[in-house]
């Protein structure tokens, strides 16, 4: 006989295959869900009350592993290749079934919410789990609702970290997986426990559905000033998306996925999942106050012989994070909404040390940058790693993108004509060199140039051309010294400036390349040359 525990509501799951035999735990309150996973042994209570758990064998995503079924929906329309993967309909059916069977045994937790904070593109959504810290997530992570009042939400995603795949039986590659079936609206997650393949799952079908509404979802952090005046902020991990969105004096509209419409900015999700490696009160003072009761902490480690977190120890994973609803931040906007934005920024962490601190983009330029989508990696962050390693990711996002990034890119372009928003790119990277001869600009100018930018401040200053780079550098910004402003300006070396320009610009163009033919060629003739120059 099923046990019921939810508010009132029963929750009928015979439409997805369900025998409704099983224990079901539905819409439980975060306070429920945490005492369920101690008990369950998932996870400890932290001394500053939040919950602890570890993930297990996958500590982050595992986008070899992630897949989308091909069929009449999705065949003419999904970018496939190395980051869209096909699956055969009948393999998805066969493997959805044997989850199904392994699920019907255990006990299960359901909640009921919905993805898009603004009303006209509103999404519910139904996340059945196997583990209780999977459905706290659900609960930080999507717009809650009160009750599972749903009788059919549109999507479902089911994921079942116990069950493990037989790739030769079941078409996998390995045991894992997250596979997206758009004509059955399920994402079916298997064989990790790491939470995040949720919330990007879901990211992947917006990033499908939204753009046939004229939205652009994008993979960004977006704030607002006291005068609604909003701002968007892309940037791949390590690049300060979350940081930089994080201003006291601003209300932040999210962290990480939003979209565009009509008019609107607004949220895709109704909490954070921040990376918390090195946190601390000072560095982030507002994502250190959210870890508290409610909160959801992955992969961490405590000082030894106590539950205090010790967030510099990272020897489970790089990847710690924690995910606490949107309302845990002080300054967040209570509707996650926003006016179309009037500033956005491309943030790139530039361990190559050669490009401008901050630089003005005109409209193609702004496409071509989008398109390229370029970071990073850094000597020492993973193994084998000796040198600076450019990293692109087109749309700032390649690996939820199911549809070609030039589709994209023409939203963002239509957006950038009606809107008329200004854009800059701000590399939060290195300057006076390359990573390990350079420094990393301080955070505090850095701050100051965006700041700068919102308030004005560099409407009205003379602007000077990177010949390399084709970019517009201020000659001055308030709360920034002048002399790091050109990059080539604090290298030792001209020649070595040049040089290590040459390589990055090299790159750049390697990247476009692979793009195809469908990009405009006024885009193309926007990205950088290689030109040498002499100091300022």
């Amino acid at each position: 006989m099923r046990q019921i525990t939810n508010k009132n509501t029963l929750v009928d799951l015979s439409y997805l295959g369900f025998t409704n035999e099983q224990e079901l735990h539905c819409q439980l309150s975060p306070g429920e869900l945490i005492n369920r996973s101690i008990d369950a042994g998932e996870g400890v209570l932290c001394d500053n009350d939040a919950l602890a758990i570890d993930t297990g064998e996958f500590t982050g995503r595992s986008p070899k592993d992630r897949f989308i079924v091909r069929d009449e929906i999705t065949k003419d329309e999904v970018w496939w290749g190395d980051v869209n993967i096909p699956f055969a309909p009948a393999k998805f059916d066969g493997l959805y079934n044997k989850v199904l069977d392994y699920l019907n045994k255990r006990k299960i937790y359901v909640r009921d919410s919905s993805v898009c904070a603004d009303p006209g593109y509103s999404i519910p959504v139904r996340i059945i789990t196997e583990y209780a810290f999977q459905n706290l997530f659900a609960s930080n992570m999507f717009i809650e609702s009160d009750e599972a009042s749903y009788e059919q939400p549109e999507w479902a995603i089911i994921a079942a970290p116990g069950f493990k795949a037989d790739p030769e039986t079941h078409g996998t590659r390995q045991h894992n997986f997250s596979i997206i079936n758009f004509s059955r609206k399920i994402i079916l997650i298997g064989g990790t426990g790491y939470t995040g393949e949720i919330k990007k799952g879901m990211f992947s079908v917006l990033n499908f559905l939204l753009p046939k509404q004229g939205v652009l979802p994008m993979h960004c952090s977006a704030n607002k000033g006291k005068d609604g005046s909003t701002a968007i902020f892309f940037g791949l991990s390590g690049t300060g998306k979350t940081t930089l969105s994080a201003d006291c004096q601003r209300e932040l509209i999210g962290d990480d996925e939003h979209g565009w419409g009509d008019h609107t900015i607004f949220n895709f999700e109704g909490g954070c999942y921040a990376k918390c490696a090195g946190l601390s009160p000072e560095s982030e003072p507002e994502i250190y106050k959210a870890i508290r009761w409610g909160a959801l902490l992955e992969n961490i480690n405590f000082y030894p012989g106590t539950t205090t977190v010790d967030f510099n120890n990272i020897s489970k994973t790089e990847n710690t994070r924690v995910s606490y609803p949107l309302y845990y931040i002080d300054n967040a906007a209570e509707l996650a909404m926003g006016n179309s934005p009037e500033n956005i920024f491309f943030l790139t962490a530039d361990a190559f040390g050669v490009l401008p601190p901050i630089s003005k983009l005109d409209p193609e330029q702004a496409l071509y940058y989008f398109l390229s989508g370029y970071t990073a990696k850094v000597a020492g962050t993973e193994h084998g790693i000796n040198e600076p390693q450019a990293t692109f990711s087109a749309c700032f996002g390649k690996a939820f993108l199911p549809l070609h990034p030039s589709k994209y890119a023409s939203l963002l372009k239509q957006k950038l004509q009606k809107h008329s928003p200004k854009v800059w790119l701000i590399n939060t990277g290195w300057t006076g060199g390359a990573y390990g001869t350079g420094k990393r600009i301080k955070l505090e100018y850095t701050r100051a140039m965006v700041r700068g930018a919102l308030n004005g401040s560099l409407d009205n200053v003379k602007y000077q051309r990177d010949p390399a780079f084709g970019l517009m550098m201020p000659a001055s910004c308030p709360g920034v010294p002048a002399e790091i402003l050109n990059p080539a300006n604090t290298w030792n070396s001209v020649e070595e400036y040049n040089a290590m320009a040459a390589k990055l610009v090299e790159l750049f163009k390697q990247n476009f390349s692979k793009l195809g033919s469908d990009i405009d060629a006024e885009v193309v003739a926007a990205g950088p040359v290689v030109k040498k120059r002499d100091a300022a």
